[in-house]
């Protein structure tokens, strides 16, 4: 196997989730000794390790945090050092087999609120060199010293872990300040053990949930040039019947994970809260982006060549035409079917032209879904309805080659509205085993069309007559990282997008904060406000919870919880969802409402 430093280099890892957590939730009492549970009982600790392995984690932690002399003195237990340790790191190897790697891991023996004290050196020492040295005999693969608060234990640990010819991890703990509890910055952490030859791998774990995660992450990694890890808590605890529960749900988790990648982790995994099911959805996520290849590099062509004249955007469309005009524009959000049955399709399509909704709006392959082309649903939309469409066409599927051959031939048949997106991993679908492409995200394909628009192909050779295609682009004012989905917001509009829809807006405030910050950067084009008739509390809870940028405030999930019926609760979130039309009506272009569970009619009645 490639030694793990190697595997960094080449790719993000994914590392396990808690193991504490888990023995808990088998029943185990918290005054047992967790670490003997690999002699006592090895085929829970087996079933763990292979929940891990099976989620797709790359490094499997093996179950010795804390078996080392002092620790296991304190139950009787030190005599059994060498036993458990063994056991701990053939439970790990057993599930991680050939292809995944195993960590041991290692604690720290001070408390957080100790001082290190010189004198205490060689008593630590020895404590870790007989700990470390039965985890190296065994055969693991790198040595995780993980939760240490101080600097010189970790390192002190670090250089055992060096001589003994293994890897070395060290991963700190600091609470949502950047700080250990003794004041140490994270700053200062991350300076020393860069410097430090015995420290192969820098890293925070345990203490704080993604979000402080994130933060904590941004300010360190400056300061390394080594891999960076981050292994968060699942949120903050909250006690639920005496029982300390995790809220943070695994699609909230993945978010966090995604955006540590993008802005530098070498490494994710999970501390306390996290489960087999925070791992597997974060494993599908970071192995998908892992496998985008460099975006291809596409230039801009703002000025079209002297005998290609550039389709004004208001006479791309009607659609086009009243955003020029600054008149209110609406869609309904229509998805594709999974058969070949496009009766029922066209059915609520003309629904919404009865209602003169001015366009459809055509998802491609949501959570990467495989369904009934949406360029072919869209043309036989417009061809036997007569309603304009608005076709998502996401990233994920073809190469350049078949985008440009997919965009020309949409306009050929007369497609005119295009929303662009990068498009969810398959590996978050229903298809694991699909590939994605990726030879570009939604800013290089929205400078693809552009091109496209004024006359140049992906190679930059003249196309004459040119596209006239409308330019849509996706924004999240909800996203988990505002700052960063601001600048890949503007970042759109540089590359030429024309008009913007939002994820479903369930607070108007946070709409109006993204769309000021937009402007005061010079990002005025007209937004289409994202708008989501609720259906039910659980609706409206599933959103809150489980979808990534959609955020439903207190309020609306009170008001919705009083809905006693079903038909109560679609009343009340029409009434929701005129509302927040009303309140953003000055500052919004349109509203595209979606149609929940299909149901076009409830579209329409936020509409009338």
């Amino acid at each position: 196997m490639t030694n793990i430093l190697e595997q960094l280099k080449e790719r993000p890892l994914v590392f396990d989730g808690a193991m504490g957590t888990m023995i808990y939730s088998k029943g185990v009492f918290i005054n047992t000794c967790y670490e003997h549970l690999c002699v006592t009982n090895p085929k829970l600790i087996s079933g763990i390790h292979e929940a891990y392995a099976d989620g797709g984690a790359d490094v499997i932690e093996t179950n010795s945090y804390g078996a080392n002399r002092l620790k296991l003195q304190t139950y009787g237990l030190a005599d059994q050092l060498e036993a458990i340790n063994r056991a701990a790191v053939k439970l790990a190897r057993a599930a991680a087999g050939d292809d995944l790697f195993v960590a041991g891991s290692v604690g720290p023996c001070l408390k957080s609120d100790q001082l290190f004290d010189e004198r205490m050196t060689d008593e630590l020492a020895d404590v870790f060199r007989e700990h470390m040295g039965v985890l190296a005999d065994e055969g693991v693969d790198l040595f995780m010293l993980e939760t240490f608060t101080h600097v010189k234990e970790a390192q002190l640990a670090a250089k055992i872990g060096q001589a003994l010819g293994v890897p070395v991890f060290v991963s700190v703990t600091v609470g949502k300040d950047g700080e250990t509890r003794r004041g140490e910055k994270i700053e200062h952490i991350v300076d020393a053990l860069n410097n430090d030859p015995n420290v192969d791998c820098i890293g925070i774990n345990c203490g704080i949930g993604p979000a402080a995660a994130f933060s904590v992450a941004e300010r360190a990694l400056p300061h390394t040039t080594k891999p960076f890890t981050v292994m968060a808590n699942a949120g903050v605890p909250q006690e639920v019947e005496g029982r300390m529960i995790y809220m943070t749900t695994p699609e909230y988790f993945t978010e966090y994970a995604k955006n540590m990648i993008q802005i530098g982790v070498r490494g994710v995994g999970g501390c306390c809260g996290t489960t087999p099911e925070h791992i597997a959805m974060m494993a599908k996520a970071v192995k998908s982006m892992s496998g985008v290849k460099k975006h291809v590099a596409i230039s801009h062509y703002e000025e079209a060549l002297p005998d290609i004249k550039v389709v004004p955007m208001a006479d791309k469309c009607a659609f086009a035409a009243k955003l020029a005009r600054g008149e209110k524009v609406t869609s309904v959000e229509i998805t594709p079917p999974r058969s070949i049955d496009l009766k029922p399709m066209l059915d609520k399509c003309r629904l919404c032209k009865d209602a003169q909704i001015d366009a459809i709006n055509i998802p491609d392959g949501p959570r990467a879904s495989a369904r009934i082309s949406p360029m072919v649903a869209a043309l036989t939309i417009e061809r036997e309805v007569g309603i304009e469409t608005v076709l998502h066409y996401c990233c994920r599927d073809r190469n350049l080659i078949g985008m440009q051959s997919d965009l020309l031939g949409g306009y050929a048949g007369g497609l005119r509205n295009y929303l662009i997106i990068t498009g969810d991993p398959p590996k978050l679908g229903y298809y694991p085993d699909s590939t994605p492409v990726f030879d570009v995200d939604a800013v290089g394909l929205t400078q693809v069309v552009h091109n496209l628009n004024h006359g140049r192909d992906v190679g930059g050779n003249p196309i004459n007559p040119p596209t006239g295609i409308l330019i849509g682009v996706g924004a999240n004012p909800c996203a988990v990282e505002p700052e960063l989905e601001l600048e890949h917001y503007l970042n759109k509009i540089r590359a030429g997008a024309e008009y913007a829809i939002t994820q479903p807006i369930f607070d108007p405030e946070a709409l109006l904060r993204f769309l000021d910050a937009a402007e005061a950067k010079g990002g005025s084009i007209p937004v289409v406000a994202g708008v989501w008739p609720l259906v039910s509390f659980r609706n409206a809870e599933f959103l809150n919870t489980e979808v990534p940028g959609v955020e439903v405030p207190a309020a609306i999930l009170e008001r919705m919880s009083r809905a006693k019926t079903k038909e109560d609760g679609r009343k009340v979130g029409i009434e929701i969802a005129r509302e927040i039309c009303e309140s953003i009506a000055d500052r919004v272009a349109g509203y595209q409402v979606s149609a929940p569970f299909g149901i076009v009619e409830l579209a329409l009645q936020v509409l009338e």
